[in-house]
Formats: C-alpha cells, structure tokens, sequence
C-alpha cells in the first residue's frame, strides 16, 4: 500500500520511540520483580522513551534498519534465583515484549485497514510499529554480546561457556558495529526478519477472522 514518505516520518517516529521504550522497560521491570532495585532507582521503570534513547542506537535504527535503546543497568547479586538464569529471563523480557507488541500492532494496522483507513496517518503508524518491534526483537536475538541474545544463551550454556560470553562484552560492540558495517548482520537479518514478520502476519489475520 502507497503511503507518502512525510506520513512515513510522522508516523514511524512516535512507532519507533514506543518499540524502544517497552524493550527497555521489559527488561528494567523484570529485573525489579527478581529483586534488583537499580532500574528503579535509575528511573527506567517507565514507558517515557526519553528515559530510553541511545543517540546511536537510534539513528542506526532509522538509517540502517536496525539499532538499540540506551541499556537497562543490572545487577544480577540482587536476584532472589540463580544469576544467570534471572540475567536470562531480563534478557529475554525485551525482545519478547517486542513480538508482544508487534502482533497487537498487526491486528490495529488490519482493523484499521478494514476500516478504511488505509493510506491514513494511523494505519502507517500501526504498520510501521509492526516492522520496527520485529526488528527489534530479531537484531537483540542475536548471540552477540552485548546484546540480549548473548545473555539468553549464556544462561542455557555451561558455565565456562557463560564466562566466555560475558568476558565477550568488552569487545562486543565493535565486534557488532564490524558486522553492522560490513553487511553481515543485514544478510542474516533480512530472512529472520521475514519469516517473523509472516507469522505475526498470519496470527493477527487468524485473530480478527
């Protein structure tokens, strides 16, 4: 569907904001119910996005398709379980939180699209809050310290093999902007990003039958 690129920027920029805002938040409120008081005191247990930009992050994620929120900080020794089972479950809160969201944005874009309201500034809103929380979702899935898919498979792994994931960290974000540069995380993005996109697609079209 034809959608003008000034709809396009209004639109995607409220979409955006509010993908970033509950990854972070997803990830802050679980850590609170696990026991750790830093998000809070750190006021991250909000939908505020101002309290979740990361300048970079976000202007990678307009311009190359894919970026990050600033971190919810974490401190596992606060956890009322096993540590990295709990850096686990944080981890795991934002991505999901993400799929979350982009299924309920696919029912609006489709109700909104039945409605006639297609080419309207809330069926671009609902279409590209869809696209930016799969996005989202699939690039922090990605076993590249430090983001979150790292952390959800070193709580899966061996302890040694955790250490090694975490020890990873320090050069993690270079590591990340070499492959973001080079093309390597949009090659194995696209498809995943595809195949995820299909079946939110398909589960929201099966919900308003």
């Amino acid at each position: 569907m034809y959608l003008d690129s000034f709809t396009k920027l209004l639109a995607g920029i409220p979409a955006l904001l509010l993908a970033l805002a509950f990854h972070e938040y997803a990830h802050g409120k679980v850590a609170y119910l696990l026991g750790d008081p830093t998000p809070k005191y750190q006021g991250r247990l909000t939908l505020n996005p101002l309290a979740h930009l990361d300048l970079l992050g976000t202007l990678l994620l307009i311009v190359a398709g894919f970026g990050w929120a600033k971190p919810v900080q974490v401190n596992p020794f606060y956890f009322q379980m096993d540590r990295r089972k709990g850096m686990m479950l944080v981890a795991l809160a934002g991505p999901l939180m993400n799929l979350v969201l982009a299924y309920l944005g696919a029912v609006a874009w489709r109700l909104s699209g039945s409605w006639g309201w297609r080419g309207d500034f809330l069926f671009a809103f609902f279409n590209l809050l869809v696209v930016y929380n799969v996005v989202l979702a699939v690039f922090n899935l990605l076993p590249i310290p430090p983001l979150d898919g790292s952390r959800i498979l070193a709580g899966l792994v061996s302890r040694e093999s955790a250490s090694f994931l975490y020890r990873l960290e320090t050069i993690g974000p270079f590591l990340l902007l070499f492959l973001i540069a080079t093309g390597v995380t949009g090659r194995i993005m696209r498809p995943l990003v595809s195949l995820v996109l299909d079946f939110i697609l398909q589960a929201s079209r099966l919900t308003i039958i």
